[in-house]
């Protein structure tokens, strides 16, 4: 211990007399690597002992080692600038980047306001479509697609004995409809459509006819002889063609007469009738029978909603992008 003692008072005297710059003391000092002020920077022999964490350790006259902080200031600072520069590289990347959501969004509210346009164009097109004078009704096949939803007229009977049932249906009632527009919950009758076969004398072919909506109670026909009808009539309704089976909707049952969906060639094979089909109007209804005028020609029609959406979106986004790096206010 003596002699530690002696040697820092040596070493002391040495850096007080000619300082740590001087030639005379150059070969009494150490010279501490990875400083960038090396071969500048220079300690005692005496008092440089190892490394700790990149900082070289000294003793002090106490005895105690101590880190020596002070040589190792400039690589950190280089570091640092680095960093910074790195950083800064992400930071335009990350504004640049946060920059699609509000353009992203504001795209899509631009096409939800076509998919609007588009969608009440359609709707109006099938609106006029019911409403128009009732034409003869073709037969040629190709024809027929193209008159989806327009009114058509036919003289013939019904031949009740081949009724078929599509199920589960729900009366289909506008002005009900408008009334419950507001209303979180309806309780809409459930019931069956009635398709029943009809033979159209005047172009000598059998057509399937949508005559119209019965409730449960009233599915067997016996349950409504007065609707029962025999004599030759004039009916009008429109053009349905044939559906796709929907995903979650039950396959057509034919053995139990249990119908989901339209299939009209499978609906002419079990009844005999050409695969042309179409929905009676409500002029068609008789007391006690079916309910005519179950053609639901009200598309859905959301775009509107999602309009508000998207644009709000973009206004908001928009909003804090400007905010976070135009202003540079912190959220």
């Amino acid at each position: 211990m003596a002699g530690w003692t002696r040697l820092l008072r040596e070493a002391s005297s040495q850096v007080r007399a000619r300082g740590p710059g001087g030639a005379a003391g150059a070969h009494r000092y150490g010279r501490v690597r990875g400083c960038p002020a090396w071969p500048g920077c220079l300690i005692p022999n005496c008092l440089v002992r190892r490394n700790f964490f990149g900082y070289p350790l000294t003793k002090a006259h106490s005895g105690l080692v101590q880190q020596n902080k002070e040589i190792c200031w400039r690589p950190c600072r280089r570091r640092s600038s680095t960093t910074a520069s790195a950083k800064s590289e992400e930071d335009v990347f990350f504004k640049w980047g946060l920059l699609l959501i509000p353009l992203t969004t504001f795209c899509l509210g631009t096409w939800q306001v076509q998919r609007r346009k588009w969608k009440l164009k359609l709707i109006a097109d099938l609106e006029s479509r019911v409403a128009s004078k009732p034409i003869p009704l073709p037969t040629d096949p190709m024809e027929l697609k193209e008159l989806e939803y327009r009114s058509v007229k036919a003289r013939g009977y019904f031949d009740h004995s081949k009724e078929l049932y599509i199920l589960p249906r729900s009366l289909v009632d506008p002005e009900r409809e408008a009334r419950e527009a507001g209303l979180l919950t309806s309780n809409p009758e459930s019931g069956v459509n009635v398709i029943t076969p009809f033979y159209c004398t005047d172009l000598g072919i059998t057509i399937l006819v949508n005559r119209g909506f019965v409730p449960k109670r009233k599915v067997k026909p016996e349950t409504r002889l007065k609707g029962q009808i025999r004599d030759e009539i004039d009916l009008v309704g429109v053009v349905r063609l044939s559906e796709t089976r929907k995903p979650f909707v039950p396959e057509n049952n034919i053995e139990k007469n249990r119908w989901h969906y339209r299939d009209l060639e499978a609906m002419a094979r079990v009844t005999g009738a050409e695969p042309i089909f179409i929905d009676a109007d409500f002029k068609s209804t008789v007391p006690g029978g079916p309910i005519g005028g179950q053609t639901r020609v009200t598309l859905r029609n959301e775009h509107m909603q999602y309009v508000i959406t998207w644009y709000g979106l973009c206004a908001a986004t928009s909003y804090m992008w400007y905010k976070k790096f135009i202003q540079k206010i912190p959220l």
